[in-house]
């Protein structure tokens, strides 16, 4: 077996709706069609072949935190992405540099998700 790729990442969301908003007019993610499930939820294209799915129905608290469960986006400047975000309603937090030299920081969605937001200094694509 050889993995090929992070096809996609799902998590749980309370809302649809309110994490549709979210992730398309904060996060800035472009919608991608979705299968005729037979339960709520939305996906999302991650650059140019990862998928973030929302899946609806979240009755419990989420349980994430920056240095525990959380999903990490590839920016090209950070200092854009953290402009970009306050001047959309979120709320960046906790900007520091890694000690590989990535630059990042932390926004939680309406459900508390935590996502990571970095600027990888020796990513060659």
């Amino acid at each position: 077996m050889e993995i090929l790729d992070l096809n996609h990442v799902a998590i749980h969301v309370k809302d649809v709706e309110t994490s549709k908003r979210f992730y398309r007019e904060v996060v800035g993610l472009p919608d991608m069609e979705r299968p005729g499930f037979k339960f709520p939820g939305a996906w999302f294209l991650i650059g140019k072949v990862q998928e973030l799915h929302l899946i609806g129905g979240r009755e419990l608290e989420v349980v994430a935190n920056k240095t525990g469960t959380h999903f990490a986006l590839q920016v090209d400047s950070i200092d854009d992405a953290w402009s970009t975000l306050e001047s959309r309603g979120a709320k960046p937090y906790s900007r520091q540099t890694r000690p590989d030299g990535a630059f990042q920081f932390y926004v939680t969605d309406p459900d508390a998700h935590v996502i990571e937001f970095c600027q990888v200094n020796h990513f060659n694509g």
